[in-house]
């Protein structure tokens, strides 16, 4: 059984609130078929520690403003600003320092799982502008 809707909303809407803040190598994968706990996990890399921060700010941020407002259950990591875990129940939005990413590779640890599609709305935008 693949991730609910609720689920794929709230994902979408923090990779979006995630890109809004220059995170790169943003990826949704669909873990509801692995695990019991989740069902999405929403991975976002970021430079340096402020960024991380100001990228867990916004995604908190707009969850909030959902009509369903969310609100994580756990937050994890946001003292050293290198790994931050927001867990939602329904999904699990993992910020990561670029070097964290690289070094602890959850893209490939879960590379046999499905992927939700994602794509930031502002480079959208910035590409269908492009070619008119």
């Amino acid at each position: 059984m693949s991730a609910s809707e609720r689920s794929h909303e709230l994902a979408r809407t923090a990779a979006q609130a995630a890109a809004d803040k220059k995170a790169h190598d943003i990826v949704i994968i669909d873990v509801a078929d692995q695990l019991v706990i989740t069902d999405a996990f929403v991975l976002a890399s970021a430079p340096n520690e402020r960024q991380v921060i100001a990228i867990v700010d916004a995604i908190e941020e707009q969850l909030l403003n959902l009509p369903e407002k969310a609100k994580p259950v756990r937050r994890e990591g946001e003292r050293s600003g290198r790994w931050v875990l927001l867990d939602y129940v329904d999904i699990v939005v993992h910020v990561q320092h670029d070097e964290e990413r690289e070094f602890y590779a959850l893209d490939k640890l879960w590379k046999d799982c499905p992927t939700i599609p994602f794509v930031d709305r502002d480079l959208a935008a910035a590409e269908t502008g492009s070619g008119e």
